[in-house]
């Protein structure tokens, strides 16, 4: 066909059916010209490439700039782009040079560099080995996930053994701390079954000295790869590809996340455990499809040790007189029998233990503070009793709003703050927490109050009492038979006679 080229199996086919055709026939058969078959048989045209001619067909569009301004720019820079150049050109040399000429330049600068530009970085894949590596690094939540319409800021902490693919991973709410990779390498090593030889990150502070020249590990994480034996290694700062095993794997988590948060129809969570137990999920899924190589895999790593180790950081703290204390730019509250006493906090990813005299006296959950803002852990639980004596202190308190435990609370302060005195408003809505604290049943209790006042008629306290502090009375009254006397003095008679 005019304008085609006539390939090496065209010509084979042609001279196959030339053998029991005429010449014509034979052409058409292989879609070839009666022309192009007369060229064949007389051996102007054979099999195997044609020889590369060696002058153009046509003007070299960029005759005029290529020696002159493209060769200097590309000797001066290997990071100058085609880009870069075609803008140069365009800006500079618009009266010799078509801006419909970009992909011609940017094919002859292509070529170019491959004939006479510098040598490029060579990635080396490695073979992996059962049992031998495991990598670790955090990365940010970069999708919007909100509980109860609050924005969640968070990050993941990812561990990844590069040989099976399998992987664990854990949500931070804080910073890149030495107890979320504790925390999280624990885990991962509990639900791997076992401790590779190697376990390898970037430079993380928590775990590596980057103000050092040497290669030395932080004290606590030493510590920590002596326990579990494995041995503590990092790839070069600023090469991210040497960590490629564990940086894809970001880049695949994430995205496997944004596709079932779309399923999902929703990224708003009732709670944080929801939301984690949505996370876990999500990685079981992917694990699933890879649990035999995951189990060869087991039997190459090391065993597990009988303890676990130290993940938290041990604080002294002070109580003071408000029945709080500061750690990490966040207040929380605790008991008020804790005033004036110094106590012992250890301080987990996600919880507080609190020590008072070596005995374990509270659980806090750990607020995460960023560096601009303070946080604060507000327990009405641990006040309430000091309020029930100073009740006017409510209104004017600096923790009002947060001991207020829910919406509905803070409806029905509003309320009540609106429509009472300041101290029968005050007084109401202490001995409504103190309600709440005493029954156990919080939301029951603001429910309740809230939904009268939506009906325009609030309960008072001694009906909230009433209905949550009174004893819970039988819902039925067992019979019981009560004996005359005279079948008491019969049994007594008999005993006398018996011993007589």
């Amino acid at each position: 066909m005019p304008g085609h080229r006539i390939t090496d199996q065209q010509i084979r086919l042609f001279m196959s059916k030339r053998k029991d055709h005429l010449q014509v026939t034979a052409a058409s058969k292989a879609g070839i010209s009666e022309r192009s078959a007369r060229r064949i048989e007389s051996g102007q045209r054979q099999l195997g490439p044609s020889k590369p001619r060696n002058y153009r067909t046509r003007t070299d569009p960029l005759e005029l700039v290529w020696d002159p301004v493209v060769l200097p720019l590309l000797q001066l820079s290997d990071t100058i782009t085609p880009v870069g150049v075609f803008d140069y050109l365009c800006e500079e040399y618009s009266d010799v040079f078509a801006v419909t000429l970009r992909r011609t330049l940017e094919r002859r600068i292509q070529k170019w560099r491959q004939i006479n530009g510098q040598d490029k970085e060579v990635i080396f894949r490695q073979v992996k080995e059962f049992g031998q590596l495991g990598i670790m690094d955090f990365t940010w939540a970069d999708f919007i996930v909100t509980i109860r319409g609050t924005t969640l800021k968070h990050r993941f902490f990812n561990y990844r053994l590069p040989a099976s693919g399998w992987s664990y991973v854990q949500v931070v709410y804080g910073g890149e701390s030495f107890v979320a990779v504790a925390t999280g390498l624990q885990n991962a090593f509990e639900q791997s079954n076992g401790v590779p030889q190697e376990v390898r990150t970037d430079s993380l502070s928590a775990a590596y000295k980057n103000h050092s020249n040497e290669t030395l590990f932080t004290e606590r994480f030493s510590e920590l790869s002596i326990h579990y034996g494995f041995k503590p290694s990092k790839n070069n700062t600023g090469i991210a590809h040497e960590n490629g095993a564990i940086e894809s794997a970001n880049n695949h988590l994430k995205n496997q996340i944004r596709q079932a948060l779309a399923i999902r129809g929703s990224s708003d969570f009732d709670s944080i455990d929801e939301y984690e137990t949505f996370i876990d999920d999500v990685v079981q899924r992917r694990n699933r499809r890879i649990m035999a190589l995951l189990i060869d895999e087991q039997r190459q790593l090391q065993p597990l040790p009988k303890f676990e180790s130290v993940n938290y950081e041990i604080y002294p703290v002070k109580v003071s007189s408000t029945s709080t204390f500061q750690l990490k730019r966040v207040t929380y509250s605790v008991p008020s029998r804790l005033v004036g006493a110094t106590l012992r906090v250890h301080l987990f990813d996600k919880k507080l233990d609190i020590y008072c005299h070596g005995v374990h006296t509270a659980t806090l959950t750990r607020v995460h503070a960023s560096a601009n803002n303070r946080g604060h852990q507000i327990n009405y639980r641990h006040l309430i009793g000091a309020l029930m004596k100073k009740p006017r202190a409510f209104r004017g308190g600096q923790w009002r709003d947060q001991l207020l435990p829910n919406e509905d609370y803070r409806q029905i302060w509003k309320n009540v703050d609106a429509l009472l005195s300041a101290d029968e408003a005050s007084l109401y809505m202490v001995r409504l927490l103190n309600i709440a604290s005493k029954s156990d049943r919080e939301e029951a209790v603001g429910r309740f109050v809230l939904e009268g006042i939506n009906l325009g008629q609030r309960p008072n306290i001694v009906d909230c009492e009433e209905r949550f502090l009174k004893d819970e009375e039988w819902e039925f009254n067992p019979k019981v038979q009560q004996h005359s006397l005279a079948s008491y003095q019969q049994i007594l008679d008999e005993v006398n006679e018996y011993v007589s």
